[in-house]
């Protein structure tokens, strides 16, 4: 495939006018996420990176669309802030590179990690943006402000779509303060149902936790951040809360940020050889259900995250990554994506959840609009 570079956003809209199917990358870390991109040219925007505006008393950062993540949140520590929807990295399942993970790549595919259930999707932390649509028009959307009414948040429909309506090449992203310390409590030995009800009750309670997800055959664990006066009463709340739940374990900092990073980048089914990866949503009450069905196949791993709303599986691949049989086990309301697999798998598998009739009628519609002619990272959603 030949690759076009493109230094600032004024190539990028040329190269796209020229009318050439394009796959855009910027680090390239997420290149087996989605269905295989059918175009005749890669277009990089690698030279496209840089931080344009950093105002930390507003909560507000600028950053072109390619600079790496890892040096976004290196500037963001040493003014002790972050990004509040927790990133995960993904190169153990994707095979890509740690350190290539680009801002661009993370606001275009809207991932987030364990945080999610309280702070939102990185679609939420989206203030604004610059980018070239599939006409090679430059435009701008939202702002460069906290508390910002534009009209229709054009940010919140391109987040998540995969460079498949525009080319990003600047981002405005709101960042928060850092938590001063955190905590965890770990569960050992229940079983899903009670896993689930331990998570939904500390998540409805008044200790404000910031992270709950259960591993089967392991802990369930409910994280606490914050000042540390406050992380040691709202402990005191949960121990009172969940006392009859089992022996509940305390972890320090250090062990708590280690296993929360491990699980946001899906370490528990990293290695997992010949098997697919899915990413299943759904309301955290059917989690325990699915996840017994699911214990029916041989060779399935999965854990939950987001308080059981979240379940990632490693299901034995074969011809399709059993894709029929994964949504034909989910309930009402559950969407479930293929993330790993084959690329002749996922060439000939619907990656993301099957749509109605007329919802898919309307995302082509819109689609069609930034994009008329499918020149952008054609094949890759649909």
């Amino acid at each position: 495939m030949n690759i076009i570079e493109a230094d600032n956003e004024e190539a990028v809209a040329e190269i796209v006018k020229q009318g050439r199917t394009l796959e855009i990358i910027g680090g390239g870390s997420k290149l087996g996420l989605g269905r295989p991109v059918s175009a005749a040219h890669r277009l990089s925007l690698s030279p496209i990176k840089g931080v344009t505006l950093y105002e930390p008393a507003e909560l507000v950062m600028s950053v072109k669309a390619a600079t790496p993540l890892g040096e976004i949140e290196e500037i963001l520590a040493e003014k002790n802030q972050a990004l509040a929807f927790e990133p995960p990295n993904l190169s153990r399942l994707l095979g890509g590179t740690a350190n290539h993970q680009t801002i661009g790549g993370v606001i275009a595919t809207n991932l987030a990690g364990p945080r999610r259930c309280v702070a939102g999707s990185a679609r939420d932390h989206v203030l604004g943006l610059r980018a070239v649509n599939g006409r090679g028009e430059i435009f701008s959307a939202g702002g460069k402000v906290v508390k910002n009414v534009t009209g229709y948040d054009l940010c919140k429909l391109l987040t998540g779509s995969y460079g498949t309506m525009a080319v990003f090449t600047e981002l405005t992203v709101k960042v928060l303060p850092a938590a001063e310390t955190e905590e965890s409590l770990a569960i050992a030995g229940l079983d899903a149902p009670h896993a689930v009800a331990a998570m939904c009750q500390a998540m409805g309670s008044s200790a404000g936790i910031s992270g709950a997800a259960y591993v089967p055959g392991s802990y369930t664990v409910l994280r606490l951040e914050g000042f540390g006066p406050s992380v040691e009463a709202r402990r005191q709340r949960l121990r009172v809360a969940l006392a009859n739940m089992g022996d509940i374990s305390l972890w320090d900092a250090e062990q708590s940020r280690s296993w929360w990073r491990d699980l946001r980048d899906v370490a528990p089914l990293a290695g997992m050889a010949d098997c697919a990866i899915w990413k299943i949503s759904l309301a955290a009450t059917q989690a325990p259900d699915l996840l017994a069905q699911l214990k029916l196949v041989h060779g399935t791993r999965a854990f939950l995250d987001w308080g059981g709303a979240l379940m990632w599986l490693a299901i034995p691949c074969g011809e399709d990554a059993q894709a029929g049989l994964v949504r034909s086990l989910l309930p009402d309301g559950a969407h479930a994506m293929l993330v790993v697999a084959p690329e002749a798998v996922r060439a000939s598998q619907p990656v993301f959840q099957p749509l109605p009739a007329a919802q898919a009628a309307v995302e082509e519609r819109v689609r069609r609009s930034f994009d008329p002619d499918r020149l952008l990272n054609p094949g890759r959603m649909m």
